[in-house]
C-alpha cells in the first residue's frame, strides 16, 4: 500500500519547528502537520514571510496551533536568537524538520563568511540541531529531519577548497551542501545511538518536485538556459506537497526508524519509500571530518557545548 497524508497519525500534543516554512516543501510540510493537529513553528527568514505563510494557511483550515519564528539561516548570530527564543518558550520539542535551504545562487556569503550554501543549507542547520538536542531529548521518540536533495548522488566534499574561495561552481556547491546535509543526518543517528539518546535522525529529499527554489534560482542567475531547461523538464516534476512526502514520513510514522532516508520511488516522483543514501555519505572517517571541522566554523558563533554534552554520555 503506497504512503500517503492519509497514512499519518494524529499529531495532536507535539510540537514541530520547520525551517523554510513560508514556501515551498517547508510550507506544505507544516500545513499538513497543523491538519494532523500538531503545534508548528514557522521558521521563517523574516517575520514578515511567517505571517504571510500563517495567513496562507488560515484561509485553508482553521487552526490555532501555529506560532512564528523569525530565524535568518545565512547568519549564525541571527540563528544564536531565534534558539534563545524557542529555549525561553517551549519546555520541548517532539519534531525537528531542517528543510529550509538555497539552491544553485551566484557566488555569495554568509555573514560569517562562509559560502552561503554550505552555511544555510548544512552549517547553521547544525547549529540548530546541537543546541535542540535537549529540548527533543524531554520526551521519548523526538525526531530530527534532514532535508536532502538527489544532487547528494553527484555531490562529493572539496576539503581543498570547502568554501569555494579558489574556484566557485554554483552546482558543485549546491551539491557539496547537500551531499552534507545527508552525512550529518547519518553521523548524528550515529552519535545518538552511542550515546544512548532516544532521538532518530532521519534524513529525505523531495526527488524533482517543483518548488519556489527554480524560479529564483533561474532569477537570481538571470539564465535563460536553466529557465528552459526547467520548461522541458516540466512535464517531469512533481508537485510540492508530493515532494514533502518523504520528510513527512520521516518525521511521522511509527516504523521510521533512526539512520533511515526517504524519497520517492526511484529516486524520482511518486509515493515515498525508503531509499539508499549516497555511497560517499556511508564513509565514516569522511562524516567523521566534515563533523569536526563544521563545529570549528560553527563555534565561534554559536555555542555547541549543551548539544555535544548530551552526544558525550
Amino acid at each position: 500500500m503506497n504512503w500517503s497524508i492519509n497514512s499519518i497519525p494524529s499529531q495532536e500534543g507535539r510540537i514541530v519547528l520547520v525551517t523554510g516554512a513560508n514556501s515551498g516543501l517547508g510550507f506544505d510540510t507544516a500545513q499538513v502537520l497543523l491538519e494532523k493537529g500538531a503545534t508548528v513553528i514557522l521558521g521563517c527568514r523574516t517575520l514578515k514571510k511567517a505571517e504571510h505563510a500563517r495567513q496562507q494557511i488560515l484561509e485553508k483550515i482553521d487552526c490555532e496551533t501555529i506560532d512564528l519564528l523569525e530565524i535568518d539561516l545565512s547568519d549564525l548570530e541571527k540563528v544564536k536568537q531565534a534558539l534563545d527564543q524557542i529555549t525561553f518558550k517551549y519546555k520541548k520539542l517532539d519534531i525537528l524538520i531542517n528543510n529550509a535551504g538555497v539552491m544553485a545562487p551566484p557566488k555569495e556569503l554568509s555573514k560569517q563568511g562562509f559560502e552561503l550554501q554550505f552555511a544555510v543549507n548544512h552549517l547553521s542547520h547544525m547549529a540548530l540541531t546541537l543546541n535542540l538536542l535537549p529540548l527533543l531529548a524531554k520526551q521519548a521518540g523526538g525526531r530530527v529531519v534532514t532535508v536532502s536533495s538527489g544532487a547528494q548522488y553527484m555531490g562529493k566534499i572539496n576539503w581543498d577548497d570547502l568554501q569555494g574561495e579558489a574556484k566557485y561552481d554554483r552546482w558543485s556547491s549546491y551539491s557539496q551542501s547537500k551531499l552534507a546535509n545527508v552525512m550529518f543526518a547519518l553521523e548524528l543517528g550515529y552519535r545518538l545511538q552511542r550515546s544512548k539518546v532516544d532521538i532518530a535522525s532521519l534524513s529525505a529529499h523531495p526527488g524533482l518536485a517543483r518548488t519556489n527554489l527554480q524560479s529564483t534560482s533561474v532569477s537570481a542567475n538571470s539564465s535563460w538556459q536553466e529557465g528552459l531547461a526547467y520548461k522541458l523538464m516540466g512535464p517531469m516534476f512533481q508537485s510540492s506537497r508530493m515532494g514533502a512526502l518523504p520528510q513527512l514520513l520521516a518525521a511521522t510514522d511509527p516504523s521510521a526508524k533512526n539512520g533511515e532516508q526517504y524519497g520517492p520511488r526511484f529516486n524520482f516522483r511518486g509515493n515515498p519509500e525508503i531509499c539508499r543514501a549516497a555511497p560517499l555519505a556511508l564513509n565514516i572517517e569522511e562524516r567523521q571530518r566534515l563533523w569536526t571541522v563544521s563545529e570549528e566554523l560553527i563555534g565561534d558563533w554559536v555555542d555547541l557545548s549543551e548539544g555535544k554534552k548530551l552526544l558525550s554520555q
